[in-house]
């Protein structure tokens, strides 16, 4: 295989890759939330991405944004897909929102992305819409036996539809606002802008982080969260969602995001035991056939005849 091989067969896998990741982080918030208060929580993640982007940039010699221009569109978009995006899900889990519910609202984001898209006078085709449907269907059956009763009030939904405004407006901002940069400086830019934006809010929190067990000893769910927080979804999702979002159209990437609640399910069936039902069997077959349909290329018009 040569290096042309090798470099397509990487571009091919990003997609799947970038799903099994960001689908790990309801099960972070799982593991982190009963010992954090959710910004806080945050904000120290966003400063160990800061310091470990820093680094690697340093060390790889990585350009820099061009101009001070492109430095604020990479800003604002860490300000939408991270503070706004994962402060709103991480606050609505700790506020009593199950996982399934707040991955189903966010997983309306493919939606809202292509009725603006559509509403801007971008192709939305027939064979997209339909793929959109069954997504979306598959997407409530995957998570409706999720639903709890008496888990949604005003407070955690309003955080809630936070994220999923925010994801959304994250993706298309950045897509139509900011030129191809090096990934790395790319997302030091993004988390330093959310972690401005996050660090006051957090200093209000009034819940402190237990780093200790009551016998002293390190608390190990919370130090793994936060390790696998930084390591895995900040240096590895976030970097792979930002070359996705450069290499693909909104629509087509933000179809993404309905693979992530079904295989979020499937996770936590090996990790913690939450059984596999027919629905949700359906639910991930109907999701992928959604996703397949709004990812494929289009066919080749035929070549006109020659004369």
């Amino acid at each position: 295989m040569n290096e042309m091989d090798r470099q397509d067969l990487l571009v091919r896998a990003m997609p799947a890759v970038f799903v099994l990741i960001w689908s790990t982080g309801f099960i972070v918030a799982r593991y982190g939330m009963p010992h954090a208060p959710p910004l806080k929580f945050l904000a120290v993640r966003y400063a160990l991405s800061v310091a470990c982007f820093l680094a690697w940039a340093f060390a790889a010699r990585a350009a820099w944004p061009k101009n001070r221009s492109q430095a604020m569109h990479l800003a604002v978009t860490g300000i939408f897909m991270h503070a706004g995006y994962l402060g709103g899900v991480w606050a609505a889990v700790k506020d009593g929102m199950g996982a399934g519910l707040s991955a189903l609202l966010v997983g309306l984001q493919p939606v809202l992305t292509a009725i603006w898209v559509s509403g801007r006078g971008g192709q939305v085709g027939r064979r997209q819409w339909l793929g959109l449907a069954l997504g979306l269907a598959g997407l409530l059956l995957v998570v409706w036996q999720k639903l709890g009763m008496g888990e949604v009030h005003a407070r955690n939904l309003l955080y809630a539809l936070v994220a999923l405004l925010s994801i959304t407006a994250g993706t298309l901002y950045q897509k139509r606002f900011v030129q191809p940069c090096d990934v790395r400086t790319a997302n030091l830019v993004q988390l330093a802008a959310a972690l401005v934006v996050t660090l006051p809010l957090a200093l209000l929190e009034a819940e402190a982080m237990r780093w200790t067990t009551a016998e002293g000893g390190l608390n190990m769910e919370l130090a793994g969260a936060m390790a696998w927080s930084v390591l895995g979804l900040t240096l590895g999702g976030s970097s792979l969602l930002y070359l996705l979002i450069q290499r693909g159209a909104a629509t087509t990437v933000s179809s993404l995001m309905y693979l992530v609640p079904p295989t979020t399910a499937l996770m936590a069936w090996v990790l913690f035991g939450e059984p596999i039902t027919a629905i949700i069997v359906t639910g991930v077959a109907l999701t992928a056939v959604g996703v397949s349909l709004v990812v494929r290329a289009p066919a080749p018009l035929p070549a006109p005849a020659r004369q």
